[in-house]
């Protein structure tokens, strides 16, 4: 199946679609869990004496789960619908989530969030799932591009809410996943997405998947998802924070802004790519982020002054913006009919695993060329994934 741009079908805003709507406030949940409590973590260590070295192991314990779950999820969301799959999932993410507010002991809140990510698992790639069923062609690229920006403000905001809470105590902000329980209503009565349920047996199954996935396009499009998490969370969600705190000596406020800047572009151009796709094909968008990410990192050892560094957080946020609503949507294209939950979900799971890895493989770069390096290391990374790309998924 070419990667080509094809016509919008439908003459109606797709960000006016009520069941596009249902989606992003599933999404966002699995956003919240990620991002909302973190503002409580240097009170929540204080309170609990948790050593500073171990508060990472609430994050890790949500998104741990949500890797392995993720491929499950999408193998019973084709045989039983999506649907039976999201609001069990959305359930069971508010409980375990809100329970971690009631609890006393380090080792019971690490646990919870376990449980809360097993409800998480479903929700990003069974809501890519759905946008890819409901719209095909520039619609679909529309629609993951509003999703991008969706998912950006999501970045935005709920550090502010939980921060605001945190305020109050560090439990505070842990209340937040109840809203999980509304969207679940929402979604059981309210979501009209085409199901078509899988009736091979698990041996069938597996092997439509991995005939699906075998083909040098799909392979470019993982590639590019894997690559994308990886700079995000390596060289910019955690050596950025680093560089600026410590060899700029700014402060938590100013760390915090640029950060925010970044997801804040993310929306603002994400909005656009609906008028973006119709001069650019979504293979031309792709392959300029690497270009745009190589940049984004390659100044930043030639930085002195923390303002500055706001410059390359805007062109980080330009590249993410282009290339992860632009590989959904050739993803989705690509994927099978019968088993379009568990394709998608083999993209989810590559793209956490890019999450978990990305600061490791910074953190190495780091051991081995110091603070620069790591930046250095990242712009080249980009720049091998851009070569890849070009022998992976040839413009025609």
């Amino acid at each position: 199946m070419a990667l080509v741009k094809s016509s919008a079908q439908n003459p109606t805003k797709v960000y006016q679609d009520r069941n596009l709507q249902i989606i992003f406030l599933t999404i966002l949940m699995a956003v919240l869990g990620a991002t909302s409590i973190t503002p409580a973590f240097p009170r929540l260590a204080r309170e609990l004496s948790i050593p500073t070295e171990q508060v990472g192991w609430l994050t890790t314990a949500f998104m741990f789960p949500v890797f392995l779950a993720t491929p499950i999820t999408g193998l019973l969301a084709d045989r039983w619908g999506t649907k039976k799959i999201v609001v069990p999932s959305l359930i069971l993410f508010a409980v375990a989530g809100t329970a971690c507010a009631f609890i006393q002991d380090f080792k019971s809140l690490i646990e919870l969030r376990f449980i809360q990510g097993i409800g998480a698992a479903s929700l990003e790639s069974l809501g890519l799932t759905s946008i890819s069923k409901l719209y095909s062609g520039e619609k679909l690229t529309a629609a993951m591009g509003y999703n991008s920006s969706v998912i950006g403000m999501g970045l935005v905001i709920y550090p502010l809410i939980g921060g605001a809470l945190a305020t109050l105590g560090w439990r505070f902000p842990f209340l937040l996943p109840l809203i999980a329980i509304p969207v679940g209503v929402i979604v059981l009565f309210k979501l009209k997405i085409p199901e078509k349920n899988n009736t091979q047996n698990f041996k069938e199954y597996l092997g439509s998947v991995g005939k699906s996935i075998n083909n040098h396009q799909v392979i470019g499009l993982f590639v590019a998802t894997f690559s994308l998490f990886v700079l995000l969370f390596g060289a910019f969600f955690t050596y950025i924070p680093m560089l600026v705190g410590t060899t700029l000596g700014a402060s938590d406020l100013f760390i915090g802004t640029i950060l925010s800047t970044m997801a804040v572009t993310i929306a603002l151009v994400s909005a656009q790519l609906e008028k973006l796709i119709k001069f650019f094909s979504e293979l031309i968008l792709i392959k300029v982020s690497f270009i745009l990410y190589a940049i984004a990192l390659i100044i930043i050892p030639f930085i002195h002054y923390a303002w500055a560094v706001l410059i390359s957080a805007v062109i980080f946020g330009c590249a993410h913006s282009l290339v992860f609503p632009c590989s959904q949507a050739l993803l989705a294209r690509l994927a099978p009919n019968d088993c379009r939950a568990g394709f998608m979900a083999v993209n989810a799971t590559i793209l956490t695993f890019g999450q978990a890895v990305g600061p490791l493989i910074a953190g190495a770069a780091f051991t081995l060329w110091g603070m620069n390096g790591v930046f250095y290391f990242s712009a080249i990374f980009s720049a091998v994934t851009l070569i890849l790309l070009q022998w992976l998924l040839p413009q025609r």
